[in-house]
């Protein structure tokens, strides 16, 4: 099942959707119940290192405004 990241216009909340289907989508902000929701670009990491390490972006920051990775 797809995982979609949403922002809500409205109060600015981010938060995930698992989706049972790629076109559905969540009704409302869990946190204010505004309806105005964005669908962001969601980064991803992987361990791809022989060590097993992680790897990082190279902008330093991800559409919430910080990056895990860093």
């Amino acid at each position: 099942m797809p995982l979609f990241e949403y922002r809500c216009d409205k109060c600015g909340h981010v938060f995930e959707h698992l989706a049972m289907r790629s076109d559905e989508r969540p009704s409302k902000c869990p946190q204010c119940g505004s309806r105005k929701l964005e669908k962001q670009f969601s980064a991803f990491s992987a361990r791809t290192g022989p060590d097993g390490s992680d790897s990082s972006c190279t902008s330093g920051t991800c559409s919430t405004g910080t990056c895990p990775l860093s």
